[in-house]
């Protein structure tokens, strides 16, 4: 039998399928698991799918676990049945509307030594754009598969969903969406699909595309028409996963993610679902990115980035022993760090102060101690929040959550606009008892008189001490 390479004329990675779609579609297929395995060796395929038993959707609890229970028996006669060890053989996890069966089957799944993993029966959730109940069924197969083996997601072909595919974790995607779009005349973009006689306009420039209208394409015949759009699809979802990957690089796949949920309702449903797993994706984001994270709106504030540093605050730092007095500065005051000779100025006069722990504060991470300022993302982040009543909450609470895990006697918190006096009260109400508490009220035009009222009110507060 021919190599597949030679069939194709590609010497490229080649996955082969076995099949299980078909009996998915068509209920059953007429071939044996065995005859699949040997097949698929003889073809010379580098990645290879077991012949699985497909849930599917609408399916009863027990149906649904029987087809669990049948794809783990045939993997493992599999296994003993492989013979070909330079192939990378898959092991599907069966899904459904079922979240404890999904998890079930993958940890039995995780079991067998399989190179990939794969997620099977989710075409009919994307196809009905069900994004949210995607996110559900990847976490929890994700939640037990081990986290140094490929995951692929069957049938993920539309290009508007792969940012969130990969933030969840997925690493591999096939689909023949491409050419069955065309055939129906629908024209793939990264912010849904149009149909080519609604439009008037093509916001494509690949080659397929370029010097082209939607106008001329309608004059085609129609072979000639599917043509087009399978090729400019194919263009769309290499063009995207491109996209993704730059962004990895970039350390911008969460920005990626979130812009791409605002271009359609059933995308930002998913997103909002993949927030809910957002303590879990933390463990697994780097430390450090070559560039700083992008705050646009309340829901960033549940990126990985920002989660890990409010849990590192309260549990891995502790504030200079020897000092009781803090001053919580307004981070646009210490902006932009080392950058700033007008900072550097402004903050001597205070650091002279052995007395003295200097921390800013604001709406995305709280409060930032100073020797913590340039520690990434403190210094890289860039936000556009505003305060409202749910970043004002969720700061009070950051800022009284580290106060009381302090031991300060003194804290000086500046404020300069109506929001931070308003957060400020609410301190000062809720604070330790033993925390005396001074609001010191300026604003951009007294910024240098910051210094000499926060070094008055320690004059006064020792005074006092020394009359006491």
């Amino acid at each position: 039998m021919p190599k597949i390479h030679e069939l194709l004329n590609f010497d490229g990675v080649i996955e082969t399928d076995s099949g299980a779609y078909q009996i998915l579609q068509y209920g059953d297929v007429e071939v044996q698991p065995k005859e699949i395995i040997r097949f698929q060796e003889e073809l010379g395929s580098d990645i290879a799918v077991i012949l699985d038993i497909p849930t599917g959707q609408e399916v009863s609890k027990k149906y649904a676990k029987w087809t669990v229970d049948e794809t783990l028996r045939r993997a493992d006669d599999a296994l003993k049945l492989i013979s070909a060890r330079d192939t990378l053989w898959v092991g599907p996890v069966q899904v459904g509307m079922y979240p404890d069966l999904v998890a079930y089957s993958a940890a039995q799944m995780a079991k067998k030594d399989f190179s990939v993993y794969a997620l099977g029966s989710p075409t009919p959730v994307m196809q009905q754009y069900r994004y949210d109940t995607l996110v559900d069924m990847i976490m929890a197969a994700k939640q037990n598969l081990p986290p140094h083996k490929p995951l692929h997601l069957f049938g993920a072909g539309h290009p508007m969903m792969f940012a969130l595919a990969v933030a969840l974790g997925c690493d591999i995607f096939d689909s023949a969406s491409y050419a069955l779009f065309a055939r129906n005349g629908r024209y793939m973009t990264t912010q849904g699909t149009a149909k080519i006689e609604d439009m008037e306009y093509f916001p494509c420039n690949c080659p397929v595309c370029h010097n082209k209208t939607p106008n001329d394409l309608r004059k085609l015949l129609l072979m000639e028409r599917e043509r087009f759009l399978a090729a400019h699809n194919l263009h769309t979802c290499h063009s995207e996963l491109q996209t993704v990957k730059q962004a990895i690089v970039d350390g911008r796949l969460w920005e990626l993610v979130e812009s791409r949920s605002r271009s359609h309702p059933a995308l930002q449903l998913g997103f909002q679902r993949l927030l809910k797993y957002a303590e879990l994706l933390e463990p697994n984001t780097p430390v450090y990115k070559k560039k700083g994270p992008f705050v646009i709106d309340p829901d960033s504030l549940n990126r990985p980035e920002v989660l890990r540093y409010e849990k590192s605050l309260l549990e891995r730092y502790s504030p200079p022993a020897h000092v009781k007095n803090v001053a919580l500065i307004p981070e646009y005051y210490m902006k932009p760090f080392q950058e700033n000779p007008e900072q550097g100025s402004f903050l001597s006069k205070l650091e002279q102060r052995s007395d003295l722990h200097i921390c800013s504060y604001g709406l995305v991470f709280g409060v930032v101690p100073q020797e913590l300022l340039d520690v990434y993302p403190l210094s890289q982040t860039e936000d556009a929040l505003t305060p409202t009543p749910v970043t004002m909450h969720r700061a009070t609470t950051l800022i009284l959550s580290y106060l009381k895990a302090a031991n300060y006697s003194l804290c000086m918190i500046v404020t300069s606009e109506p929001w931070q006096m308003r957060i400020a009260k609410f301190i000062k109400a809720k604070k330790p008892k033993h925390l005396k508490m001074k609001i010191i009220k300026t604003n951009e035009d007294e910024k240098r008189k910051v210094p000499a009222q926060i070094l008055r009110e320690l004059r006064t507060r020792k005074r006092r001490q020394r009359i006491s």
